[in-house]
């Protein structure tokens, strides 16, 4: 539970802590809407998110088939950036809350944590839009349209964007959960090494399954930096295991250090007393 000025906030306290917190963040959310919405009729955003089917258009536009589809693919994608933009308040907001209750050690590993899930969530959708979606669409578009006219609907096109970026962002974060289990001590860096080979298959499935296109190019662009971040885990797995090693032997040394010179005391105070009599 929170602390307030060296003491523990009252359970109504922290509710209301609570509370205000929650609303810092919805008008944090909501400001950055209203921004990203704001900026996306101002600015063409939607061209840019659209430039991987272009090409395969051949001069014409995505269509849309209901009268509200256009608004909708604005709100979506000014919820997104929304979220982005409202992202480090909302951050600030939990971490102001959940600090009080930490040690000083998890509070210095917090921080670059949730720094390194937000680069690893950039970075996934960034790999799935930039390289991924372009090449899936590519070989999408060739598979079997000799005898077929394309007539891609704006609303599918972003469906299928979104969710395949959504993706590579979250398995990105497979570091920070992998992490998050060895602080808790229910993976090791022995397990983790021993299912090195499962993991390997683990991931290409992942690959073949959350990269629609081609099963080579696709796959492996998946694939291949989800097993190099598994690696990563492991390498950063036994770092904190050899730190908390350390510090327990640390620990225990001054434990012993610290019983041998009691024991010494006792005896000197044995001997004094027997000297006395």
């Amino acid at each position: 539970m929170a602390k307030q000025a060296g003491k523990e906030m009252p359970f109504l306290d922290h509710l209301e802590e609570l509370r205000w917190r929650l609303i810092w963040s919805l008008a944090a959310l909501a400001v950055g809407i209203i921004v990203a919405f704001v900026l996306l009729l101002n600015v063409d955003l939607i061209l840019l998110l659209e430039r991987p089917i272009l090409p395969y258009l051949q001069g014409r536009k995505l269509v849309f088939t209901h009268p509200s589809d256009p608004f909708s693919i604005v709100m979506s994608t000014a919820l997104a950036i929304g979220v982005f933009l409202a992202l480090p308040v909302i951050l600030y907001q939990v971490w102001s809350f959940i600090a009080p209750a930490l040690y000083r050690h998890e509070k210095r590993l917090a921080i670059p944590v949730m720094f390194g899930a937000m680069l690893l969530f950039l970075a996934g959708v960034s790999l799935s839009f930039f390289v991924v979606l372009p090449l899936a669409i590519k070989w999408l578009m060739g598979f079997q349209t000799a005898s077929l006219e394309p007539m891609i609907t704006a609303s599918e096109y972003f469906k299928f964007a979104v969710n395949m970026s959504l993706a590579f962002g979250l398995c990105f974060e497979l570091p920070i959960v992998i992490l998050a289990l060895a602080t808790l001590g229910i993976v090791t860096p022995q397990f983790l090494r021993t299912y090195r080979r499962h993991a390997m298959i683990i991931c290409a499935v992942a690959g073949a399954f959350l990269s629609p296109g081609d099963l080579i190019w696709t796959t492996l662009a998946m694939a291949v930096p989800l097993y190099l971040l598994y690696e990563l885990s492991v390498v950063l797995t036994h770092l904190i295991y050899r730190r908390r090693a350390r510090k327990e032997a640390e620990a225990a040394s001054e434990a012993a250090a610290s019983g041998t010179g009691a024991g010494e005391a006792v005896g000197v105070a044995g001997e004094d007393a027997e000297v006395r009599a």
